[in-house]
């Protein structure tokens, strides 16, 4: 990795603070669509199914491009890339706003998504990078609020915004917010990594199109009449993923490094953070469908009682990236998946009471939980590495997340879509799912950490 350029403290926290906000802003429009896809379904005359590719469709094209990042990084000065990745944020939410067809509102996502896929891994890079290690674990705890508080904060913003305007309302507010910082950032914006000439491998990025052609299949199975041909589909794509991550081994400058695996503690790391990207999302799907359909909230009290679970995320991550510098991976992790599990387990006993407040309880020990797993495990990971494959281990976490992301969303959906009273059935699911994860973040921790037991 190149050389990072020495900041002032002033010029840097107005910098890291212009990023944040342009995370949360990003993050914040990956799980905005879940409270307006009634909305969206009605307007266009789309079943549900079609219009959960507003989410799910972003997430596809956000897993191909994060693994460009590190290259990117290393071609354009951060602050125009910067730029070009909050204008192409912009110009797929305009297109959105002004669709004519749905397709088109699609086409706007993928943009959308684009540009946060070039983000996530480049600005968690770039954070880790400027920060000295002993105080990685209390910044990317900054990071990590930033984050996990935003992707609950979505379906709370576009509830509040959808109560009082149509569904444009929620893409004209991002591009109001994005056009500011789009201008913030030509103030503050530096260019924090010196440029490094590096080759773009065209057949590496072929074979990375494997990934999306697999996960496409995959979200596309329960949803289409050509079964044997999305079958041949998948298998092109996982030839193509396998290629993909042959060729990265044979190159001297590869698109994305795998000799990061080569550290225990990264791959642990990775698998964690995956696990707890899962719980996460899983739930800022799940939750805004509750209230609506089952407790028969309006769009606005639904979003309401989001807020709590969010709020309480905010103030622990903070505290977890604290906890992480202080007591090691292992506390940090337990506490995490404990919290978690009573979170899911929580809201599948008490399903059939209808009870409100009981929801709220259970979703916020939830998203507490995953304060103090998915970032606490990327800091934790990327500890492990040195300073050139830092950006490799960023982007190859955030492309892992996402996939995980992708596929814990369509068992999610599959479940309340295709099962009698699908969504109890998703949260006794999904509690079994963090019952085997609690037991494994035990295990693995103790094994790693020398104990004799479990």
């Amino acid at each position: 990795m190149s050389e990072t350029k020495q900041l002032g403290k002033r010029e840097r926290t107005l910098f890291v603070w212009m990023l944040l906000l342009t995370s949360f802003s990003f993050s914040i429009s990956q799980s905005a669509m879940t409270t307006i896809y009634p909305v969206m379904a009605n307007h266009f005359s789309v079943p549900i199914s079609m219009v959960q590719w507003l989410t799910t469709g972003f997430m596809l094209v956000m897993t191909v491009t994060m693994p460009l990042s590190p290259w990117l990084l290393n071609r354009v000065p951060f602050k125009w890339f910067l730029a070009g990745i909050q204008a192409m944020f912009l110009l797929g939410t305009f297109i959105a706003i002004n669709a004519t067809g749905f397709g088109w509102v699609i086409f706007g996502r993928v943009l959308e998504g684009a540009a946060v896929g070039f983000l996530f891994p480049s600005y968690q890079s770039v954070i880790m990078l400027i920060t000295p290690e002993e105080n990685r674990g209390a910044n990317m705890g900054m990071v990590g609020l930033v984050m996990g508080a935003a992707l609950a904060t979505g379906p709370i913003v576009s509830g509040i915004i959808s109560q009082w305007f149509n569904w444009q309302g929620v893409f004209i507010f991002f591009e109001l917010v994005i056009g500011l910082l789009f201008l913030v950032n030509l103030f503050v914006g530096q260019n924090v990594i010196v440029k490094k000439d590096v080759h773009l491998d065209v057949p590496s990025l072929i074979g990375l199109f494997g990934f999306a052609m697999v996960l496409f299949g995959i979200q596309s199975l329960g949803h289409t009449t050509k079964l044997i041909g999305m079958i041949v589909m998948m298998m092109v794509g996982l030839v193509l993923s396998v290629y993909f991550v042959h060729r990265q081994g044979n190159l001297s400058q590869p698109m994305l490094d795998f000799k990061v695996f080569k550290q225990v503690g990264f791959t642990l790391g990775l698998l964690l953070t995956g696990a707890s990207y899962i719980a996460l999302i899983v739930m800022t799907v799940l939750m805004p469908l509750y209230y609506q359909n089952v407790l028969h909230t309006s769009k606005l009290v639904s979003g309401l009682l989001m807020v709590p679970p969010a709020a309480a995320m905010a103030v622990m991550n903070r505290r977890s990236g604290k906890l992480l510098d202080q007591k090691g991976l292992k506390v940090v992790m337990r506490i995490g998946a404990a919290s978690i599990f009573i979170g899911y387990a929580g809201l599948a006993l008490t399903f059939g009471l209808h009870n409100a407040v009981l929801a709220v309880i259970f979703a916020t020990f939830g998203e507490v939980g995953n304060a103090f797993m998915m970032l606490p495990a990327t800091t934790y990971a990327n500890n492990q590495l040195p300073d050139n494959l830092i950006t490799h281990g960023s982007a190859m976490i955030s492309t892992a997340r996402q996939f995980a992301g992708v596929i814990g969303v369509l068992v999610a959906t599959t479940i309340v879509s295709g099962l009698g009273n699908g969504l109890h059935s998703a949260y006794v699911v999904f509690a079994l799912g963090m019952a085997v994860m609690i037991v494994t973040v035990w295990r693995i921790t103790a094994i790693y950490h020398g104990e004799n037991s479990l």
